[in-house]
């Protein structure tokens, strides 16, 4: 397993949040290394202060609620800002992996 890439894990969370709906942060961190195929591992100490930005950015809201196991867990989901900065991080990846994809393919020599 390998840790997350430096500046994906907020994509990571909003888009998590898109797809589950609100979720607590140990869902959160199972989801994206579920998604991953467990090739992401979700460090806690990573990942909670990465929601407190979100939050602190309006990108995510929280609440107190009980999860599964009867448990007291704060729930995250995700805001209007978050959808929009979601879908501009995606815009930005998907033009990121298609310049890389470029110099990462066999280039065909000059005739």
């Amino acid at each position: 397993m390998s840790d997350v890439w430096q500046g994906t894990l907020a994509l990571m969370v909003l888009k998590t949040l898109e797809t589950m709906g609100p979720q607590h942060g140990y869902g959160v961190a199972r989801r994206i290394e579920q998604t991953s195929g467990d090739r992401v591992s979700v460090n806690y100490g990573t990942l909670y202060p990465a929601l407190l930005k979100l939050e602190q950015e309006g990108f995510i809201e929280s609440e107190w609620g009980v999860s599964d196991n009867n448990r007291r867990a704060k729930y995250y989901r995700l805001t209007r800002a978050g959808r929009k900065k979601m879908r501009d991080e995606e815009r930005q990846w998907q033009t990121t992996t298609t310049i890389m994809a470029r110099f990462l393919a066999p280039q065909e020599e000059d005739a």
